[in-house]
């Protein structure tokens, strides 16, 4: 599934090189679930193992990816609850998205932040690079006024604490909302991500999914907030232990995929209380998202299925249209 044309420009070749595979388990009652892998990854050998299943029985929460996905679809159908029903209490009705861009020139990044604002974006994370950030930031800003937040990850780009907090500095004076991994911890140590934020009033996040990680980088007084993910029972874990301490959060249970993995990601924001950060569910990024249209953001927003389930349904058409092998 090719992404949108900004983005397709600079991956022409990801959709071919890494498609994503949906898949439809089916029980023996006639009720099917739809799950989703990740960019590139197959379920050949592993197909056979979730064959004498009972859906009923599986713990749940640990349940994540495609079959977990299913698993879900599955059983909120034969209980006629949506998926989140399934994970906790909801706490959001509505959960709150952001617009994303791949890195490019700053003037693509400003053409495309005019687009997110003009759509009801209100934040916009980038993937970041220590050459153009500043001014990439300068014309978004420009672009889509004062009030767009921007989120900058720079997928441990920058490099240094130095370097890092240097382009901060000059940063500071536009609407960022986060830091994601600016340096890498592993290198530097969590003391330099205290001292990174010590020394400059933009929010730091980690992008952890081990509860540890999250619990010391807490204890070093090292992140502002996370952004976390991974299974419904471990993305619920980070989220709790960071909540406990009064953190935000973002989630990435599913990051560039489809409207499958997109609807998954949706149940599992709505209960979480602390996830008010605009998640990096991104399936409107892509050309077509295979399920009718459902989830499309509004003014920032995507409302949350009540239907059983997953409460979406595949766009044949589209899944044949845009089938490969």
């Amino acid at each position: 599934m090719p992404h949108i044309q900004p983005i397709l420009k600079y991956r022409p070749t990801d959709h071919h090189d890494r498609p994503i595979a949906i898949i439809k388990v089916h029980a023996d009652e006639g009720i099917y679930g739809l799950g989703e892998g990740g960019r590139g990854e197959r379920f050949d050998q592993v197909m056979d193992q979730w064959i004498g299943f009972d859906p009923m029985e599986l713990k749940w929460p640990d349940l994540g990816g495609g079959f977990g996905s299913a698993v879900y679809d599955i059983v909120g159908k034969a209980l006629g609850l949506p998926a989140h029903k399934l994970m906790g209490a909801q706490y959001w009705e509505e959960v709150p998205v952001g617009y994303w861009s791949c890195p490019m020139e700053p003037v693509e990044f400003a053409a495309e932040a005019e687009v997110g604002v003009k759509r009801g974006f209100k934040n916009h994370k980038l993937k970041a690079r220590p050459w153009n950030i500043v001014e990439t930031v300068e014309l978004m800003t420009q672009a889509a006024g004062d009030n767009y937040g921007i989120i900058v990850d720079p997928n441990f780009t920058f490099e240094t604490p130095e370097q890092s907090l240097r382009l901060a500095h000059q940063l500071e004076r536009y609407n960022i909302q986060a830091f994601e991994d600016p340096f890498s911890y592993e290198t530097y140590g969590w003391n330099s991500y205290r001292e990174f934020r010590s020394h400059t009033s933009i929010p730091l996040a980690p992008h952890l999914y081990d509860p540890k990680k999250v619990l010391t980088a807490i204890k070093e007084e090292a992140a502002d907030m996370f952004n976390i993910g991974g299974s419904p029972r471990l993305t619920q874990q980070n989220a709790g232990i960071a909540d406990a301490a009064g953190f935000p959060v973002w989630l990435q249970v599913v990051g560039l995929g489809l409207g499958v993995s997109g609807a998954f990601a949706t149940h599992l924001h709505a209960v979480v209380q602390n996830a008010s950060i605009p998640s990096d569910s991104l399936h409107y990024m892509r050309e077509n998202g295979l399920i009718h249209g459902a989830l499309t953001p509004k003014d920032g927003v995507v409302e949350v299925p009540a239907e059983p389930g997953l409460g979406i349904e595949l766009d044949m058409k589209a899944v044949e249209h845009y089938r490969v092998g």
